[in-house]
Protein backbone atom coordinates (compact mmCIF):
# COMPACT_ATOMS: atom_id res chain seq x y z
CA UNK A 1 0.00 0.00 0.00
CA UNK A 2 0.99 3.74 -0.95
CA UNK A 3 0.58 6.30 1.49
CA UNK A 4 0.95 9.89 0.11
CA UNK A 5 0.53 13.47 1.33
CA UNK A 6 -2.21 15.20 -1.01
CA UNK A 7 -0.11 18.72 -0.15
CA UNK A 8 3.12 17.31 -1.12
CA UNK A 9 4.79 18.07 2.27
CA UNK A 10 5.40 14.99 3.64
CA UNK A 11 7.33 11.82 2.19
CA UNK A 12 5.23 9.37 0.42
CA UNK A 13 5.33 5.44 2.28
CA UNK A 14 5.18 2.15 1.23
CA UNK A 15 3.17 -0.01 4.33
CA UNK A 16 3.81 -3.53 3.33
CA UNK A 17 1.67 -6.57 5.00
CA UNK A 18 2.39 -10.15 4.92
CA UNK A 19 -1.48 -11.22 5.34
CA UNK A 20 -3.09 -10.53 1.75
CA UNK A 21 -6.28 -10.75 2.86
CA UNK A 22 -6.07 -7.73 5.34
CA UNK A 23 -7.59 -4.52 4.83
CA UNK A 24 -5.85 -1.35 3.55
CA UNK A 25 -7.60 0.80 6.36
CA UNK A 26 -6.48 -1.68 8.83
CA UNK A 27 -2.42 -1.54 7.50
CA UNK A 28 -3.04 1.96 8.49
CA UNK A 29 -4.51 1.43 11.74
CA UNK A 30 -1.59 -0.80 12.69
CA UNK A 31 0.43 2.03 11.35
CA UNK A 32 -0.68 4.57 13.68
CA UNK A 33 -0.89 2.75 16.92
CA UNK A 34 3.17 1.53 15.86
CA UNK A 35 3.97 5.10 15.56
CA UNK A 36 2.77 5.42 19.00
CA UNK A 37 4.95 3.31 20.62
CA UNK A 38 7.79 5.01 18.45
CA UNK A 39 6.97 7.86 19.85
CA UNK A 40 7.07 6.19 23.32
CA UNK A 41 10.50 4.29 23.25
CA UNK A 42 12.21 7.91 21.96
CA UNK A 43 10.98 9.35 24.77
CA UNK A 44 12.28 6.98 26.95
CA UNK A 45 15.70 7.01 25.19
CA UNK A 46 15.62 11.05 25.11
CA UNK A 47 14.38 11.12 28.94
CA UNK A 48 15.83 7.92 30.31
CA UNK A 49 18.89 7.13 28.42
CA UNK A 50 17.73 3.82 27.09
CA UNK A 51 20.26 2.04 24.64
CA UNK A 52 22.95 4.97 25.54
CA UNK A 53 23.95 3.07 29.20
CA UNK A 54 27.60 2.43 29.06
CA UNK A 55 27.35 -1.10 29.87
CA UNK A 56 29.10 -3.82 26.46
CA UNK A 57 27.02 -6.62 27.79
CA UNK A 58 23.56 -7.88 26.70
CA UNK A 59 22.72 -9.23 30.52
CA UNK A 60 23.55 -5.22 31.84
CA UNK A 61 21.93 -3.47 29.35
CA UNK A 62 19.34 -5.82 30.31
CA UNK A 63 19.27 -5.63 33.93
CA UNK A 64 19.32 -1.99 33.27
CA UNK A 65 16.17 -1.09 30.86
CA UNK A 66 13.46 -3.03 32.65
CA UNK A 67 13.86 -0.52 35.92
CA UNK A 68 14.29 2.35 33.79
CA UNK A 69 10.49 1.63 31.72
CA UNK A 70 9.44 1.22 35.38
CA UNK A 71 11.10 4.53 36.32
CA UNK A 72 9.27 5.92 33.65
CA UNK A 73 5.85 4.79 33.86
CA UNK A 74 6.27 5.79 37.83
CA UNK A 75 6.62 9.19 36.74
CA UNK A 76 3.45 8.62 34.34
CA UNK A 77 1.67 7.66 37.24
CA UNK A 78 2.25 10.50 39.75
CA UNK A 79 2.09 13.32 36.63
CA UNK A 80 -1.87 11.62 35.88
CA UNK A 81 -2.29 11.84 39.36
CA UNK A 82 -1.57 15.12 39.83
CA UNK A 83 -3.08 16.49 36.33
CA UNK A 84 -5.94 15.22 38.16
CA UNK A 85 -5.88 17.21 40.58
CA UNK A 86 -5.29 20.27 38.71
CA UNK A 87 -1.84 20.69 39.79
CA UNK A 88 0.14 19.68 36.70
CA UNK A 89 1.46 22.82 35.04
CA UNK A 90 2.91 22.99 31.35
CA UNK A 91 5.80 25.22 30.79
CA UNK A 92 5.49 27.18 27.60
CA UNK A 93 8.36 28.98 26.01
CA UNK A 94 7.12 32.10 24.57
CA UNK A 95 8.05 31.25 20.75
CA UNK A 96 5.96 27.85 20.65
CA UNK A 97 2.57 26.66 22.46
CA UNK A 98 2.20 23.27 23.25
CA UNK A 99 -1.71 22.73 24.66
CA UNK A 100 -0.56 19.34 26.48
CA UNK A 101 1.82 18.83 28.97
CA UNK A 102 5.25 16.88 27.72
CA UNK A 103 7.15 13.50 29.90
CA UNK A 104 9.36 17.26 31.17
CA UNK A 105 6.68 18.76 32.45
CA UNK A 106 5.42 15.32 34.22
CA UNK A 107 9.15 14.66 35.80
CA UNK A 108 9.06 18.50 36.53
CA UNK A 109 6.33 18.07 38.75
CA UNK A 110 7.06 14.43 40.41
CA UNK A 111 10.98 16.29 41.23
CA UNK A 112 8.94 19.30 43.15
CA UNK A 113 6.53 16.89 44.89
CA UNK A 114 9.67 14.73 45.98
CA UNK A 115 12.09 17.58 47.04
CA UNK A 116 9.11 19.17 48.29
CA UNK A 117 8.61 16.54 51.00
CA UNK A 118 12.20 14.72 51.33
CA UNK A 119 14.45 17.95 50.62
CA UNK A 120 12.99 20.59 52.62
CA UNK A 121 11.32 17.78 55.69
CA UNK A 122 14.71 17.05 56.98
CA UNK A 123 14.22 19.15 60.29
CA UNK A 124 11.81 17.15 63.06
CA UNK A 125 10.43 21.05 63.55
CA UNK A 126 7.69 23.00 61.46
CA UNK A 127 10.01 26.25 61.85
CA UNK A 128 12.79 25.21 60.30
CA UNK A 129 11.10 24.30 57.07
CA UNK A 130 9.51 27.72 56.98
CA UNK A 131 13.23 29.25 56.22
CA UNK A 132 12.12 29.94 52.36
CA UNK A 133 9.26 32.15 51.55
CA UNK A 134 6.68 29.69 49.30
CA UNK A 135 7.04 32.51 46.56
CA UNK A 136 10.60 31.48 46.52
CA UNK A 137 10.76 28.16 46.88
CA UNK A 138 8.20 27.73 44.28
CA UNK A 139 10.64 29.54 41.63
CA UNK A 140 13.83 27.80 43.02
CA UNK A 141 11.71 23.94 42.44
CA UNK A 142 10.19 25.99 39.18
CA UNK A 143 14.18 26.38 37.72
CA UNK A 144 15.63 23.48 39.27
CA UNK A 145 12.80 20.89 38.33
CA UNK A 146 13.16 21.85 34.91
CA UNK A 147 17.10 21.66 35.09
CA UNK A 148 18.56 18.38 33.12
Amino acid sequence: MLVRNPAGKLESRALLCTDPPVSQLQILRWFVRRWQVEVRFQEDRTHLGIETQRQWSAPAIARTTLPLLGLFSWVTLLAHQSQRHGRLPVRQAAWSHKPTPTFSDALAVVRSRIWAHWGLCMSGQDADTQKLPPELRQRLFGAVCYST
